[in-house]
């Protein structure tokens, strides 16, 4: 049997080949994971770290209100939102990807959806008190970066809360995926009604200098 090839390498190569459908690359890799062509991607069970610590630890059960993670894939932050409270919803692009978390998290109280940030249900405009995006955006071209940005801040419910986590450079021209964000591209998401309480650069993995994560906190009036 042919062991199944790295779904890192598969990301590169599918993330350029169809410009005309910049999404569509991940429902490629997800059905290649589920066939067992290539390694299960972003298979983690704990939340990402820029969440966790920003979350803290609070007793779990006693948040309230509506969150939703964008571009879910196998729900570990969903279910973090979920434990601490929130009436959770996890959405991704990816059939394949939501039907993989659905198996994965039997039994869980989030809402497991299909859903595409260029093309949102209607009745998810301001519908969430808290909005985490942890590196969506910077999975798909540049040539959509606005509308996805738009897409995510949409989401958010007056007196709402935005936790935008990507990964961070200084210019626009790496060879993507992941396309990483400038300073400018995350202020960005601090339009429509929406304004930062903090942007910060979490440190990056390896030696000191490298480029790290941001981390932004924004919020609906």
């Amino acid at each position: 049997m042919t062991a199944p090839r790295p779904w890192q390498s598969e990301a590169d190569r599918l993330g350029h080949a169809d410009p005309s459908d910049p999404t569509g690359w991940f429902e490629r890799l997800w059905s290649s994971a589920r066939s067992g062509d290539v390694t299960t991607p972003w298979d983690r069970d704990d939340p990402h770290p820029a969440l966790a610590s920003w979350t803290g630890a609070p007793a779990p059960g006693l948040a309230t209100g509506t969150a939703v993670v964008v571009g879910c894939g196998l729900g570990a932050d969903a279910e973090h939102l979920a434990r601490l409270g929130y009436d959770t919803t996890g959405f991704d692009v990816s059939p394949a990807a939501i039907a993989a978390a659905r198996e994965r998290r039997a039994g869980s109280p989030v809402t497991y959806v299909v859903g595409n940030l260029l093309d949102l249900p209607h009745e998810w405009a301001g519908a969430f008190d808290l909005v985490v995006e942890i590196y969506t955006v910077q999975a798909v071209s540049r040539s959509v970066r606005d509308d996805m940005t738009a897409g995510v801040r949409s989401l958010v419910a007056p007196g709402g809360t935005l936790l935008v986590v990507q990964a961070a450079t200084g210019t626009a021209d790496e060879d993507g995926p992941p396309w990483p964000l400038t300073r400018a591209e995350i202020e960005a998401f601090g339009q429509d009604g929406l304004s930062a309480v903090s942007i910060e650069e979490l440190a990056g993995p390896g030696s000191p200098g490298r480029p790290g994560t941001w981390r932004a906190e924004l919020r609906r009036a």
